[in-house]
This record gives C-alpha cells, sequence and structure tokens, in this order.
C-alpha cells in the first residue's frame, strides 16, 4: 500500500520559515488528495491544509495568508511551506493521503477522509 513519510520539522523562532515534506510511494499520486494535519500535546488532531488532486487547495482559518501546501507529482511529493510561525504552531505534523474515490464526497478537515498517515515530524517555535 502506500507510505508516507514527512521530513523538514525543527525548532525555529516566532516569525521564522519551514518546510515540511512528505514523500509518497505509489503508482498513483497524481490522482491522491494529500493532506497536512497537527497534533498538539494534550490537544487532538487539528487540520492544517489540503491539496486536492486537481490542485486546488484549502486551509485552516488559523493558517491563512502564513502556510501554503503544494504539490510536485513527478516527484511523488507534497509540500508544506510555513512562514511567520507563531509558538501556537507547535505540533506534530502529519501527512495524509486519500486515494481517488468516484462515489463518495471528500471533506479535507476530516482526518477520516484520509486512507493513509505518515509517522508525523516535530515543529517547535520558541516565542
Amino acid at each position: 500500500q502506500v507510505q508516507l513519510v514527512e521530513s523538514g520539522g525543527g525548532l525555529v523562532q516566532a516569525g521564522g520559515s519551514l518546510r515540511l515534506s512528505c514523500a509518497a510511494s505509489g503508482r498513483a499520486f497524481s490522482s491522491y488528495s494529500m493532506g497536512w494535519f497537527r497534533q498538539a500535546p494534550g490537544k487532538g488532531r487539528e487540520f492544517v491544509a489540503a491539496i486536492r488532486w486537481s490542485a486546488s487547495t484549502e486551509y485552516a482559518d488559523s493558517v491563512k495568508g502564513r502556510f501554503t501546501i503544494s504539490r510536485d507529482n513527478g516527484k511523488n511529493m507534497v509540500y508544506l511551506q510555513m512562514n511567520s510561525l507563531k509558538p501556537e504552531d507547535t505540533a506534530v505534523y502529519y501527512c495524509a493521503a486519500r486515494g481517488l474515490k468516484y462515489s463518495s464526497t471528500f471533506y479535507p478537515q476530516s482526518d477520516r477522509a484520509y486512507d493513509y498517515w505518515g509517522q508525523g515530524t516535530q515543529v517547535t517555535v520558541s516565542s
């Protein structure tokens, strides 16, 4: 099946930038919709951003204007560019993938919409 591996997490100061990468296995990456979620200590999993197979995007209100999701189908990669980072962005960030489906509606904000998940990468923003 599909495996997802995140990288690029680390420690940055408030106001700084970081780019996360997600490498996907599989032969049908261009047909997957992809998402990023995050989970802070003691809190639930939170939607961050999504990019559909059609390349349309969606963002959580908390990151609009600061984060950008993109994909490179030739490399089976999805990225999350994070700018103007805040301490409240501190969390483990997870990459997720949804296979192309013809008989269901895609709700990007729901973690139940995705079929595959990566192991996560830690992002820490100091104040």
